[in-house]
């Protein structure tokens, strides 16, 4: 009897710039996103407008990654998810795992090109975003299909669109949470601040379920966990002027400050941030988190700030993608052209 052909497994993410030289042509790749900039006409002035904004932020951006040790480390801890990921599906099943970048190397094109090599049964493409949104998940499978077509290559696929409600990724979050939790004085109150990427509310008036599973997350979290402290979800990453999901991470916190006593959990003396839709440490949990957020929270009078660390390789979460994969991999799921 032949052999079966191994199955492949894509996992896909944001992206990062692995140097300070990267930082510019990252944001550029960023804002050329048509799932990101999109109105009348933009696909003709889409570009000026990426190499516009670009150059506008780069210089902040640059510094932000600089503070934390001069570039992006989401690569290097993705590719451990892959290997720790290949490593738990191949107790069971032939299984090659490769990671593709929305916005910098290595780029989906580039993976396309790897995998066309490769003798495969079926792939399996599993956004590394719990919950679904037009801008990060169905970015992906879209950029996944545009360059699929234009290499000549469609290979039918199983698609993982979302995670958020998986028992063993809530298992994962409440095993970090109670670990960081241990790092705040015995019987004290600790205020949970669940913090999610913030998307513009055009977005979510348009149909899209990010926020909608997001406050499912924390919901599942929070009674999976049993915990009697107070709790809010708040968003950050704010790019722009416009209306975006609310409130942000720094709004919360002073809400919250010492002495505010507006109630609703305000004068809280210890927070607790938990990162509920970053599985990786990148800019927004290392600069945004654990340096703004945590000097803001000095500022305020807090007692003690913690941030919980993303999962990363956690054992628990490896396990949560390998159950996504084996099930995908045995489910009729047909492949979808656009996600929109």
């Amino acid at each position: 009897m032949a052999r079966p052909r191994p199955v492949g497994v894509v996992l896909f993410q944001l992206g990062g710039p692995d140097c300070l030289d990267a930082v510019e042509p990252f944001l550029f790749n960023l804002f050329s996103d048509p799932d990101i900039i999109e109105f009348p006409f933009s696909r003709l002035t889409r570009p000026a407008i990426a190499r516009l904004l670009a150059r506008r932020r780069a210089a902040k951006v640059r510094e932000h990654y600089r503070e934390i040790g001069g570039g992006s480390p989401l690569l290097e801890l993705t590719r451990a998810q892959a290997a720790a990921l290949e490593a738990e599906l191949r107790r069971s099943l032939d299984t090659r795992v490769w990671v593709a970048m929305r916005y910098w190397h290595p780029l989906i094109e580039e993976v396309i090109a790897q995998i066309r090599e490769a003798d495969l049964d079926e792939l399996v493409l599993l956004p590394l975003y719990p919950q679904y949104s037009k801008v990060t998940t169905g970015s992906s499978l879209n950029e996944w299909e545009r360059r699929s077509r234009r290499a000549g290559w469609r290979m039918p696929v199983k698609i993982v669109p979302d995670f958020y409600r998986h028992t063993l990724f809530l298992d994962a979050l409440v095993e970090k949470i109670n670990s960081t939790l241990a790092r705040f004085p015995a019987g004290e109150p600790v205020t949970l601040v669940f913090s999610a990427h913030g998307v513009p509310m055009s977005v979510i008036e348009a149909g899209d379920p990010y926020q909608e599973q997001t406050e499912a997350t924390v919901r599942l979290v929070m009674e999976r966990g049993g915990w009697s402290h107070p709790h809010l979800l708040c968003y950050q990453s704010r790019v722009g002027p416009g209306r975006w999901t609310e409130p942000m991470l720094h709004t919360a916190l002073e809400r919250l400050r010492p002495g505010a006593g507006d109630g609703g959990g305000a004068g809280a003396r210890n927070v607790l941030v938990i990162p509920i839709s970053f599985v990786t440490e990148h800019i927004e949990t290392l600069h945004e988190i654990d340096l703004e957020a945590r000097a803001q929270a000095a500022s305020l009078g807090f007692a003690r700030f913690e941030m919980m660390p993303a999962l990363n390789d956690s054992p628990t979460f490896i396990r949560a993608l390998a159950d996504l994969v084996l099930t995908a991999v045995s489910a009729e799921v047909p492949s979808r052209a656009e996600f929109s």
